[in-house]
């Protein structure tokens, strides 16, 4: 049967195009022979195989810009190259030969050869070489880095509780002049600083706002069963209208649909903290400057003191939300889920993780602030938040294994390889809610940014340090 003449020419093309791809292999290949092949004889073995990685990996480069590859095979190409610089062994540097880096010492007289008067001379001592430079551990470099990274001294701790706890008081005053008929509960500051979470310096103070809700006027639904269908939510709704009619709760003003909109409260709330307070008397009051964050849709408050900068983060807040005593939140969220609340795990975490470490003297918060700090210093590693962090200590940390201090270089190696397969199954469970992924929110692109950061940092631990 014979083949169309547009057919046949797209043929031939393709495997013109197939030979000369060859070919070029081909001539690729014959250089890189020979190179390896010269370079054994200079560089010694070591050297060869050092130099054979470098020209694959030019010519795995060469290769990638010249042919066209399927969007979907390089994320797992490249992980798979990642495992492979992972097993490659590490090189040691030969040593010089002995006869340059030694005395070069007499010969001694044959046997053979006649004895004779020898000529007598300064003793020649061998001179002893300085000693190697100290090759610290990994256990000894993680010690190091939290001293130099992690630490907060404790006078900086003291004085960002103390405007915390100023500006507390200060913001709940002009609440209660503000808004006469809100009832709000104590304004607590709170958060990983109190916590002993808090990694390299004390810059972020979580200050909770708590709505004070009748009892028997207010339920709460999952977020999985309203239209957002979202597991990270709950709705707020009101109740016994047939007996307290819409009106009779303060916070009714804030219903939409017969649910508690966190929304609105945090507009009514951002534009009182923007508009309304006046920021300058207080920082002058407390010694230091105050103002609302206007580039955040969080309730934020930038503090700049003298001796140290300081976020304050508002979080409004529905206590006691359900039997575990987690809190509700709220948080700028968008789309069907934006009336919701988010409910907040942090108190269970870290009540958590301080009920392990008692339990055994374990080393999982230290392990969890060297995570953050090592995060917080690199830039790949920036969309690595605490909260992810976390859940991968907690997966560890109920594991019974080795936590004494003696184990933390192994397992800080554990958690970065924890977060490599959690990376390549996109997808890391929330430990007190597995419904929710917390690896949701990344971007491919982030994702691949992220694993190649932590195979080069499994590779070469000290180069995260």
């Amino acid at each position: 049967v014979g083949l169309s003449p547009n057919l046949d020419r797209q043929t031939m093309a393709e495997f013109s195009q197939k030979r000369g791809k060859r070919r070029g292999d081909e001539g690729l290949g014959s250089m890189v022979d020979f190179l390896l092949a010269n370079a054994r004889l200079v560089l010694g073995v070591g050297g060869a195989a050092v130099l054979g990685i470098a020209t694959l990996a030019v010519k795995r480069f060469i290769d990638r810009a010249t042919s066209p590859r399927d969007e979907d095979d390089t994320k797992g190409d490249s992980w798979k190259e990642l495992s492979l610089l992972k097993a490659t062994p590490h090189l040691q540097p030969r040593p010089p030969p002995a006869a340059l880096s030694q005395p070069v010492l007499p010969l001694a007289p044959s046997p053979s050869a006649p004895e004779g008067p020898a000529e007598t001379g300064p003793e020649v001592t061998p001179q002893l070489s300085s000693p190697a430079p100290l090759c610290l551990t990994l256990q000894e470099r993680l010690l190091a880095f939290e001293r130099d990274h992690v630490t907060i001294p404790a006078a900086q701790v003291a004085l960002a509780k103390q405007l915390a706890g100023d500006i507390a008081l200060e913001l709940q005053a002009y609440f209660q002049s503000k808004f006469p008929e809100l009832p709000f509960g104590a304004f607590v500051p709170g958060g990983p600083l109190y916590d002993g979470l808090q990694a390299g310096a004390a810059d972020h103070v979580r200050l909770l706002v708590p709505l004070v809700l009748e009892p028997g006027l207010w339920s709460l639904v999952p977020g999985v069963d309203t239209v957002a269908r979202d597991p990270r939510c709950w709705a707020v709704r009101r109740t016994q209208l047939e007996f307290c009619p819409r009106g009779s709760s303060p916070w009714d003003r804030f219903l939409v649909g017969g649910y508690l909109s966190s929304r609105i409260l945090l507009e009514l709330l951002r534009k009182a903290l923007a508009a309304s307070v006046n920021w300058p008397a207080i920082g002058s009051l407390l010694g230091c400057l105050i103002w609302p964050s206007m580039a955040s849709e969080e309730l934020l408050l930038e503090v700049q003191h003298e001796r140290l900068e300081l976020t304050v983060a508002v979080l409004v807040a529905v206590p006691g939300a359900n039997a575990d005593d987690r809190l509700l939140l709220a948080w700028p969220l968008e789309g069907l889920a934006g009336n919701l609340w988010l409910q907040d795990l942090y108190p269970v975490e870290a009540a958590r993780l301080r009920a392990l470490d008692d339990h055994d003297a374990g080393t999982r918060r230290r392990l969890l602030l060297l995570l953050c700090a090592v995060c917080r210093g690199c830039s790949a590693l920036g969309q690595l938040g605490r909260g992810h962090l976390t859940q991968v200590v907690l997966r560890l940390g109920e594991d019974n294994v080795d936590w004494t201090e003696e184990a933390l270089g192994e397992r800080f190696l554990q958690a970065l390889e924890l977060l490599i397969g959690s990376l390549e199954q996109a997808s890391l469970p929330c430990h007190f809610n597995p419904s929710v992924n917390l690896f949701s929110s990344l971007r491919e692109e982030e994702i691949d940014d992220i694993g190649y950061a932590l195979y080069s940092g499994l590779q070469e631990p000290e180069g995260l340090l």
